[in-house]
């Protein structure tokens, strides 16, 4: 793929400012307990972090999708760049640095799907504003552009800002959610789409039920953004919005989750898609349709290796 113009009919429609992460993923029948050692059941390599997991999901929807992030000069590094080329994502602003090492989580799953995960950050919290100065072309020409927080807080802010004076659509996931979060996010932001635990660091608001979510949602929507989208997992979706400033709980089907690891990627990046391609659908239909994938996603192990391509779903999804 090449680098972009206004006018490059092969230019991205989603772009991704983000994280990379080699996911440790360790499962077991139950998390342990503080100092406690049991054993394990599998053990696997994947590949993770919420913007490359986000990027890859919209692009096996059918997305024309790049990525802007930094990894380590290491083998986790090289074979991540792999990664995206296999799954046609445009490397081109995919940055390698010997500074530091590529971004790791180390995940714990339990026999109901459940995680736990610690991230080092590592590589990529060296990508910087020339970075993006870089990837800044593409940017603008762009449909849709995301950013989240296991980058440095003032380069996904930079991105929102480059984006929203071009006219793209912006997508913020505040994760992970700083009580602090400068106010010029929410400005910047046209979907601000938090789950439950962020929606409550933000706003204070204990976030046990949708009412409550919707709650929290107002409370994030009176700060500047457009559209507040709080995830409940398999409770679905809160929506509030200036147009519509009354909370609407978006449920989802019940499904036995087997691995929960990157759902709430797999919905953004989805969404994300949605966005780009069916910009005339509701929000509340694209919702619907981004829940549904991500239902698909906790159905398998694994962060990526759960995304559904297109192939795999019902064709009215894309309809």
């Amino acid at each position: 793929m090449s680098r972009v113009g206004t006018m490059d009919p092969d230019s991205p429609q989603v772009v991704v400012v983000g994280s990379c992460m080699t996911d440790l993923v360790s499962l077991t029948p139950r998390l342990p307990s503080a100092g406690e050692t049991i054993h394990g059941s599998k053990f696997f390599i994947g590949f993770g972090g919420k913007g490359a997991n986000q990027c890859i999901q919209a692009s096996r929807l059918g997305a024309r999708t790049a990525m802007v992030c930094k990894v380590g000069d290491d083998s986790f590094g090289i074979n991540y760049v792999e990664n995206f080329k296999k799954n046609n994502v445009c490397t081109d602003f995919v940055f390698q640095t010997g500074a530091a090492a590529t971004g790791a989580a180390s995940i714990i799953v339990n026999a109901e799907g459940q995680n736990a995960i610690i991230i080092v950050a590592g590589a990529n919290l060296l990508l910087n504003p020339q970075d993006l100065t870089k990837a800044s072309a593409a940017i603008s020409a762009a449909r849709v552009m995301v950013c989240q927080l296991e980058i440095s807080p003032k380069v996904s802010l930079e991105a929102l800002k480059i984006a929203h004076k071009s006219g793209v659509k912006t997508i913020f996931n505040p994760a992970p959610a700083m009580a602090d979060l400068a106010p010029a996010f929410y400005t910047y932001t046209d979907v601000f789409c938090c789950n439950e635990s962020e929606a409550e660091i933000l706003t204070g608001v204990p976030v046990r039920s949708p009412s409550d979510a919707g709650a929290a949602g107002s409370v994030l929507l009176a700060r500047g953004c457009s559209l507040v989208l709080v995830t409940l997992g398999g409770e679905g979706c809160v929506i509030v919005s200036k147009e519509d400033p009354s909370p609407k709980h978006i449920a989802t089907h019940k499904v036995t989750a087997v691995d929960t690891t990157g759902a709430g990627d797999s919905f953004l990046g989805a969404l994300a898609f949605f966005i780009a391609h069916y910009p005339q659908l509701s929000m509340e239909e694209m919702v619907k349709r981004s829940n549904h994938i991500a239902s698909v996603s906790v159905r398998a192990a694994g962060t990526q290796t759960s995304y559904p391509y297109r192939k795999d779903l019902p064709e009215e999804i894309f309809s």
